[in-house]
């Protein structure tokens, strides 16, 4: 459920009464980009990783960043205390901005719409952590620059749709024989004791939450492996899993109606779960940026 302060253009006010031109060129043309971090015991989650994705999407688009990092730091914090949010995850959307008409091609004196807000973070489902998630397979039928965060999600939300109306978690995305990401999560597959994800590029979003896997997975001793995956591999993956900034670390236990590996979390996957718990408590009270 939304918390009731958002911010927009410079002010806090309460969401229900936030209001944006309908010459957006966000709501005309989805020409913006967004971020969504995770906060902690009131702490934002890579606060510096995220801004530093929100700027190549930016860069990206051809838009300046609108705030420092700093700024922006101090605008989630300031969210954060006056929604006294706890567990939660912070929205983040720099819009090009509106003009009096629509023009695919944009005049260069727009004034970029910035507005943000907070969401209570449900706690995870304990059966999800003990008995996993399903996923269904499906083409990736997505645009090729899919490394820039863009709140042009209609494919992304089409591909939801799918695993929703067939009961299960999530979408699992294949181009040309090999796996690209989850319709709204990155995907780990584990095969005999390493961990393995495409590479970063055009085709992908880098993932913040990836990072955070790779980062724990140096600490449990457990190689990491950056590279094609194809889909045969995935179909005889020992563990798979989904990363993203609202729910950490899930394991995907059944994938097409097919049991992953012995149909239950796998040991891999308990260790980072673990592993990613205690790392959010480390960094309890410690700056965020």
């Amino acid at each position: 459920m939304p918390l009731p302060i958002c911010y927009l253009n410079g002010d806090y006010l309460p969401l229900a009464e936030a209001r944006v031109s309908p010459l957006d060129r966000a709501f005309l043309f989805g020409d913006a980009v967004y971020e969504v971090l995770p906060v902690y015991a009131s702490r934002p989650f890579r606060v510096r990783e995220h801004l530093d994705r929100l700027n190549r999407s930016l860069a990206s688009i051809r838009m300046s960043a609108p705030l420092s990092h700093a700024d922006w730091a101090q605008l989630c914090q300031e969210l954060i205390a006056r929604n006294s949010a706890r567990d939660a995850y912070l929205y983040l959307q720099v819009t090009r901005g509106a003009e009096f008409g629509r023009n695919h091609a944009w005049p260069e004196d727009l004034k970029p719409t910035l507005f943000a807000y907070v969401t209570a973070l449900e706690p995870v489902s304990p059966s999800f952590l003990e008995q996993g998630v399903s996923a269904v397979t499906a083409a990736d039928t997505r645009w090729a620059r899919r490394d820039i965060k863009s709140t042009a999600l209609l494919a992304n939300i089409l591909l939801k749709k799918l695993s929703a109306d067939a009961g299960a978690f999530e979408t699992i995305m294949l181009e040309n024989g090999e796996l690209t990401e989850g319709s709204s999560t990155t995907v780990h597959v584990v095969k005999g004791g390493v961990i393995h994800t495409p590479p970063n590029g055009h085709h992908i979003l880098p993932g913040t939450t990836r990072d955070v896997v790779t980062e724990l997975a140096a600490r449990l001793s457990v190689r990491c492996e950056s590279g094609r995956v194809a889909e045969a591999t995935l179909r005889a993956a020992d563990e798979i899993w989904l990363a993203f900034a609202t729910r950490g670390v899930l394991p995907v236990t059944t994938l097409d109606g097919a049991a992953v590996g012995g149909g239950k979390p796998g040991p891999i996957f308990k260790r980072m779960s673990a592993a990613f718990a205690d790392y959010t408590r480390e960094l309890a009270g410690t700056p965020a940026l």
